[in-house]
């Protein structure tokens, strides 16, 4: 058999790519809805895993549900570990994390053939993972997954999470059989690629985005306390309107924006549960999430202290109570040096135009670096749209993105940043 060419595989690539889509597709768009553990996320994860096997890896899951593909060059060795993950927001796009997962996998099967062909060339093995939940749109926190294998959030406690209709995250993972007990993967360095979610690099003309640091982010779960009552009947001077306590909450966040130079603090309220939710009841309980993200510490921190006031001032002017119930946070953190060099020298060598950015959104990266050599790689995404069905990437950033993350990958198997 006539082993493929580049353009050979890539078009294999793009065609794994299509089939791909077709999970969880959103009627009438060109986006997806694949929440985590749900239906159309078990129906992608069994395909996933025959691509993977067909083409020879060993595939296995956790007690959190990752799912890994391993192939084997060295035995006893420790992996290169590369991926991303499957599942999305609701009414989503279909490039968000799942481009990474089979760009990762097509990377690993190129890289395994190079290096089968030289074996004195070879280091370590080689992984692909589809990380469980980093999304955190069903079960929060997002990053799930890699927080479980990293060691920071215990298993039993995710296991018991709970979505909106009070499934549990043991008993979601049993529904589509994507919990297992596979654990020990002894990682000797990490890899990601993802669509960027932002129009910076697209503006600036830019192939690679070469990752160097997240943003810091602080993430609040409020529950805004009332009193119910007749919307019509009761007086205004009597009512304690939880709902009208959120709403001032909502407003400020976008208002304090407006306290900082422009484009040092993004925030957003992107959940919010009203009770009773009658249209002739004042509500008595309203739980709502709050976010800031900052690629500043300082602004940051300034930020949270803005927001306490603010809280301070609708618990006394509104009269009603607002208590913490939950807190998700991550400092502004560099990605290693070493990673990013390693990434723009491979850059160089494809001819691939690059700069180093920072990112904005969370990825699984963002625990992976604590624990493991790290790169991060960003593509370009068309006008910066996420989150959303229209979300969109050119097919030749798609492969540009392969080219690149396959270099790195090789070179990582080969040895680079291993201490």
């Amino acid at each position: 058999m006539t082993e493929p060419t580049t353009s050979d595989r890539d078009v294999r690539f793009l065609a794994d790519w299509e089939d791909h889509t077709k999970f969880g597709a959103v009627e009438g768009s060109i986006g997806v809805e694949r929440q985590a553990a749900s239906q159309a996320d078990g129906e992608q994860r069994k395909w996933f895993a025959e691509l993977l096997e067909t083409n020879g890896f060993s595939v296995h899951r956790d007690a959190i549900g990752n799912q890994f593909g391993l192939l084997e060059l060295m035995p006893g060795a420790p992996y290169v570990l590369t991926g991303s993950h499957m599942d999305s927001q609701p009414t989503a796009g279909r490039f968000d994390g799942a481009y990474g997962v089979m760009a990762s996998a097509h990377a690993c099967i190129r890289v395994a053939a190079e290096l089968r062909a030289h074996p004195e060339r070879a280091r370590f093995n080689l992984a692909v993972v589809n990380w469980f939940n980093e999304e955190g749109s069903r079960f929060k926190p997002s990053m799930m997954g890699s927080s479980v294998f990293t060691g920071k959030l215990d298993l039993e406690t995710a296991l018991a999470t709970t979505d909106p209709h009070g499934i549990s995250v043991r008993a979601a993972l049993d529904d589509i059989t994507e919990r297992g007990n596979f654990s020990g993967l002894d990682v000797a360095s990490y890899a990601e690629i993802h669509v960027q979610q932002g129009r910076s690099m697209e503006d600036d003309g830019i192939t690679i985005g070469l990752v160097n640091a997240t943003w810091a982010a602080h993430k609040f779960e409020f529950k805004i306390t009332g009193e119910q009552a007749h919307s019509g009947s009761t007086l205004m001077a009597d009512r304690r309107d939880a709902l009208l306590g959120a709403a001032r909450l909502v407003v400020a966040a976008r208002d304090l924006v407006n306290e900082f130079d422009d484009g040092l603090l993004h925030t957003a309220c992107g959940e919010i549960n009203v009770y009773p939710n009658s249209p002739v009841v004042v509500a008595s309980e309203v739980q709502l999430l709050f976010d800031l993200r900052s690629p500043s510490s300082e602004v940051l921190r300034d930020a949270y202290d803005s927001v306490m006031r603010t809280v301070e001032k609708v618990q006394r002017e509104d009269r009603v109570e607002i208590e913490i119930v939950a807190e998700h946070s991550w400092a502004q953190n560099p990605y290693p040096e070493v990673g990013v060099e390693l990434a723009r020298v491979v850059a160089e060598e494809l001819n691939l135009t690059h700069d180093r950015v920072m990112t904005v959104a969370g990825h699984d990266s963002t625990n992976m670096k604590d624990v493991a050599p790290t790169v991060m790689l960003f593509v370009p995404s068309v006008d910066g749209i996420s989150h959303n069905l229209n979300e969109f990437t050119r097919d030749e950033d798609l492969i540009a993105g392969l080219h690149h993350l396959t270099g790195v990958v090789q070179r990582l198997a080969e040895g680079a940043l291993a201490s």
